[in-house]
């Protein structure tokens, strides 16, 4: 009889939590957690991490920008893999860290390697850990909204379709426009709010029309935005991440919303 003991654990990974999963909704952490672990990859969580650099970046700070992304390649180089639920900040390290510090010649290789083994949770549990289908029970209609990040950047779209069709009970109803953006943008609804509410405006009367009473996302930021607008105009569509429903962990309230709604299949 083999001693488990000696038996290879799965990948090592380094779970980039983002700034607004650490500071505004924790549960999607502790969702990503358990999604990778049933996936069986053994998950750390370092303590040096911050932020991925991005409101920084998009900012024209480049020297603080350089800064945050030396801490995080300093943070996450010892990881077989990197995984953040998010799009966007998964984006940031994959996609512009290597220039971002590409002439850096302490730096410059190191960031090459983490932003090649970088990756959004969904992503990463499906074209990575070859993950199918998850065990989660979820009793109602959703709608998806693909993130500008996720889908333009990583290529993520049909990953998290793919495993919502093995919920039990869930049935994803598709806005028209899935893929148009939230407005959010980070700092750009904050320099221009005008253009970032008009934008939203017109994706919460898409969200409505699908007629689905919870709204799905792989990030963040994007959920705030449209929860918000969505509570403002007095809309009865809730907003979740992704990450817990996959994971079967929806008992918080949803996003811009004091109080728990109850999910009544959950645990039938």
């Amino acid at each position: 009889m083999s001693d488990p003991a000696s038996e290879p654990a799965g990948p090592r990974v380094g779970l980039f939590v983002t700034c607004l999963v650490d500071l505004i909704r924790p549960s999607v952490g502790f969702a990503a957690v358990k999604l990778l672990e049933d996936a069986g990859c053994v998950v750390e969580v370092p303590a040096a991490q911050t932020c991925c650099g991005q409101p920084a970046y998009n900012s024209g700070d480049r020297s603080n920008a350089v800064a945050i992304a030396r801490q995080v390649v300093d943070a996450f180089s010892e990881f077989d893999h990197v995984v953040a639920p998010s799009g966007s900040c998964a984006g940031m390290i994959r996609t512009h860290y290597p220039s971002l510090l590409g002439d850096d010649p302490e730096y410059g290789a190191k960031a090459k390697s983490v932003a090649a083994k970088t990756y959004e949770l969904v992503s990463f549990l499906t074209d990575v850990m070859g993950v199918e289908r998850v065990s989660a029970r979820f009793y109602g209609a959703v709608t998806y909204h693909d993130s500008c990040a996720g889908l333009r950047e990583l290529g993520v779209k049909q990953q998290p379709r793919r495993l919502l069709a093995t919920v039990t009970g869930l049935t994803v109803q598709e806005m028209s426009e899935p893929e148009v953006c939230c407005g959010f943008g980070g700092t750009f609804s904050v320099k221009y709010p005008d253009v970032s509410n008009a934008i939203v405006e017109k994706k919460v009367a898409d969200i409505a029309s699908a007629r689905a009473p919870l709204l799905l996302a792989g990030d963040l930021g994007c959920l705030m935005n449209m929860a918000g607008k969505l509570r403002r105009e007095g809309r009865h569509v809730s907003a979740r991440h992704v990450a817990e429903v996959l994971a079967g962990m929806t008992d918080t309230a949803p996003i811009a919303q004091g109080e728990p709604v109850t999910n009544p299949g959950a645990k039938r």
